[in-house]
């Protein structure tokens, strides 16, 4: 189907009662213990079981849930949900596979355990300390801050009845958080690729993320790389895709106006290329 590229990674790991637990919110006697084939696990074994049957599934990448999330019916999006040798095993499975790990993580031991386990993102990493900004610089590991997803969580949550109680607590001031950590991280010169949560936020307005990037501190020739050449690396595809080079995939877009002056612009592209083929071209 005609669509953006995409490399996935299937259904989010977790342990029983984690961020991405399928089962969180249903009453007990109406569901079963989920296990690894449904991404839920508890201990190593079980862990290189999810991994093989995300490859199974076609997952092009891995991702983890590090820690409690915003929006997930628990406590604290603070805690860490996996022992280390648990991330362990995964990242290792998955490098069998050729794959790589993502973690989601909000709360600082999560996501050190998730970096010294050898995972290659941290996505959100809203209270990480300097400890955790050390260690990703130490084994490079790249940092999504998706602050668009702050930003709105935080501005639904002043909304009566958007959010169940207990997620509203939770949001309302993840956005601050989230933008104080980014500005850190950036002038700590951790490595940052872009990513926006949407899904959380609503779809097509992922472009408002070089925006929130650019108000924090970062360039707008920062905040474009971050998105490009950036993301390749972290993919692992920067031989194929990030830029425009003799012998790449021609996957570029346009916009009237330069970003470098207006970052806002690249909220309103005006032409898509994929792969050499126009499939939006725009005169106005």
């Amino acid at each position: 189907m005609v669509g953006p590229r995409i490399f996935s990674a299937g259904k989010a790991i977790t342990t029983t009662g984690g961020h991405t637990d399928p089962t969180n919110g249903v009453k007990l006697n109406l569901t079963r213990n989920p296990g690894p084939s449904t991404g839920v696990v508890n201990g190593v074994d079980e862990a290189i079981k999810a991994v093989r049957q995300q490859y199974k599934n076609g997952a092009d990448l891995i991702k983890i849930t590090a820690t409690g999330s915003i929006l997930s019916l628990g406590k604290s999006e603070e805690y860490p949900q996996f022992k280390e040798d648990e991330i362990i095993a995964i990242v290792e499975t998955a490098a069998d596979y050729g794959m790589h790990v993502a973690a989601q993580a909000h709360g600082a031991e999560g996501i050190k355990r998730a970096i010294r386990a050898g995972v290659k993102s941290i996505e959100h990493g809203t209270l990480m300390d300097d400890e955790a900004i050390n260690l990703m610089k130490k084994y490079s590991v790249f940092y999504v801050p998706t602050i668009l997803g702050g930003e709105f969580i935080s501005e639904k949550a002043k909304k009566d009845s958007y959010y169940p109680d207990l997620v509203k607590q939770k949001a309302k001031n993840f956005g601050p958080k989230i933008r104080e950590t980014f500005k850190k991280a950036y002038l700590e010169n951790v490595k940052i690729a872009f990513g926006t949560d949407s899904g959380v936020s609503y779809h097509g307005e992922n472009g408002k993320e070089f925006m929130y990037m650019v108000e924090a501190g970062m360039s707008p020739m920062e905040a474009i790389k971050s998105a490009t050449i950036s993301a390749a690396e972290l993919l692992g595809i920067k031989d194929t895709l990030g830029t425009i080079e003799i012998g790449k995939i021609a996957d570029i877009i346009a916009i009237k106006g330069n970003p470098l002056e207006d970052i806002s612009t690249l909220q309103n592209v005006k032409f898509v290329m994929k792969n050499g083929i126009i499939y939006k071209n725009l005169t106005n």
